[in-house]
């Protein structure tokens, strides 16, 4: 199944929706576009191995252009929407990007790509003269282009603990664009996806993103149509759920918290009978979290863990879930490996650095180091997780091994106290942190979004403290707690940590050139 085939059975029906505007693209708009992007790329000379990037606001293009990028061949580089740019410019050269697509949205920020880049062609929405995207592709043929090829795409990583690094995939498979690929068969057994075509599949998250790209478009392989939101709003979500039917969902446990933050009568307020399947991941969903979630929505909800890397991935449902609470379930596609340091495996219930075996390794671009260090001896892969496995096979997350704190030699991973704050009734978002500590070499510190920031204060504090005591050992209560109106937390989910920790870093050692 390929939207290709979905243009021809059923050329009217909508295939992409925007949740607020409410524009609607059909199977063969979205066909058309797609060629006629296909066939702009080959006017320009850009094909296999050739890097596109795209830098783009949800919107209505942004799905329709991966899909053109599908057919031709071409090695698509989503670009973060959050980034600086200096920070967008790096993944521009890095990639040695030969066209950014991008939009009028960024006006603030291409002046500067211009200054930085100045020999790199752009295309952008809303553009004017030889930078209209869609004066482009209005110039181009509406049929395919004769050599089609299946096109990939390349992340980058957030960069949480440093540079962003891009994942350079495995060469396809199948040099059929319409080959079934691995997600569908995992999201059509595994989490229960009809291929009726009578799935309308809501994306509340960034379309640059890993997961967003990867569920959308299995979902037009099967012949969904795809509501994406153009930015998440706890409520919206909900009334986007009952306006147009949605049957299934992806999210990850931020929006989760923020849903379950507003008040009951918006909660109930809207009608979500039609929702069959809600698949989550991101980061470890914390188990009371999960658990009213489940008491909410009904036991629809489907936890998944996998990475951009593609190397693998675990799923469990509600049932099973509720029967191990806190697992991310065991491994529907790839081998699991828990590992200690020197690369011996673990026995049950013994935390160690996750590793995936599987015959399709990805390396990271340009940066063979990072590749060797991710690798194991005996060719697997880890995305830098520490967990367990249960003796059922069931696999429990702790923390990023990036995020661990060491704190008079005692290993600290934040994930477990960020849990417990974020339950707390006057807690939005929690970013728990290592900060320099001239005794203990580092010091726990608890950044902490309160819901109303009058309630910023020792108060607040003080009530923390008590909450989290009960769970607590005494050796990972923060040392600090710092009240903020907003965390660094990418729309995706992931939280920038690194720029918190360069912060603590540059105030510690200001603080030693004052002494």
């Amino acid at each position: 199944m390929h939207p290709i085939a979905h243009a021809a059975a059923r050329p009217d029906h909508p295939a992409l929706v925007m949740a607020s505007s409410g524009e609607t693209v059909s199977f063969a708009e979205m066909d058309d576009y797609a060629n006629r992007f296909a066939q702009l790329m080959r006017s320009r000379g850009l094909g296999r191995g050739d890097h596109v990037a795209i830098l783009m606001e949800n919107n209505k293009h942004y799905l329709q252009l991966v899909w053109g990028a599908q057919r031709c061949g071409i090695m698509m580089v989503p670009i973060s929407t959050r980034l600086t740019a200096p920070e967008i410019c790096y993944i521009l050269q890095d990639s040695d990007t030969k066209l950014l697509i991008t939009s009028t949205y960024f006006d603030s920020v291409l002046p500067a790509i211009r200054q930085e880049c100045p020999d790199l062609p752009m295309l952008l929405v809303g553009g004017q003269g030889d930078e209209s995207l869609e004066a482009a592709l209005a110039s181009q043929e509406a049929g395919p282009i004769a050599d089609q090829q299946p096109g990939q795409y390349m992340l980058y990583s957030s960069g949480t603990t440093g540079r962003p690094k891009g994942v350079r995939p495995a060469p396809p498979a199948d040099e059929d664009i319409q080959a079934v690929t691995p997600l569908m068969g995992l999201a059509v057994m595994g989490a229960g996806w009809p291929s009726d075509g009578s799935m309308v599949y809501l994306s509340p998250a960034p379309l640059y993103h890993a997961a967003p790209l990867g569920w959308c478009t299995t979902a037009h392989r099967l012949g969904a149509t795809v509501v994406v939101m153009e930015k998440f709003d706890p409520e919206f979500a909900l009334a986007t759920i009952e306006k147009y039917k949605v049957t299934d969902s992806q999210w990850v446990p931020t929006h989760f918290v923020r849903m379950l933050k507003l008040d009951p009568e918006v909660r109930t307020r809207y009608d979500l009978s039609s929702h069959q399947r809600a698949i989550h991941a991101a980061a470890p969903c914390p188990v009371p979290v999960k658990r009213e979630m489940i008491e909410w929505w009904g036991p629809i909800i489907i936890e998944y863990y996998a990475g951009s890397e593609g190397i693998g991935m675990t799923m469990i449902k509600s049932e099973d879930w509720l029967a191990h609470p806190g697992s991310v379930g065991k491994a529907i596609y790839g081998q699991i490996h828990v590992c200690d340091p020197e690369g011996n495996e673990l026995p049950p219930e013994t935390d160690g650095l996750l590793f995936f075996e599987n015959d399709i390794v990805p390396t990271y671009h340009n940066d063979p180091e990072k590749t060797a260090e991710a690798m194991h001896p005996k060719g697997w892969m880890t995305l830098g997780d520490i967990g367990h496995l249960d003796p059922d096979g069931y696999l429990y997350l702790t923390d990023r091994k990036s995020h661990m704190i060491i704190s008079g030699g005692v290993n600290i991973y934040p994930q477990e106290i960020e849990n417990l704050l974020v339950t707390h009734d006057k807690v939005m978002d929690a970013a728990v942190i290592g900060a320099p500590c001239p005794d203990f070499g580092e010091k726990v510190v608890a950044v902490v979004q309160p819901i109303d920031m009058a309630d910023a204060g020792p108060q607040l504090e003080a009530e923390l403290r008590d909450f989290l005591a009960p769970n607590l050992a005494k050796i990972k209560m923060p040392k600090l707690f710092d009240f903020r109106a907003q965390l660094p937390r990418e729309a995706n989910g992931k939280l920038y940590k690194r720029e918190l920790r360069d912060e603590y870093k540059a105030m510690a050692e200001a603080e030693t050139e004052q002494a």
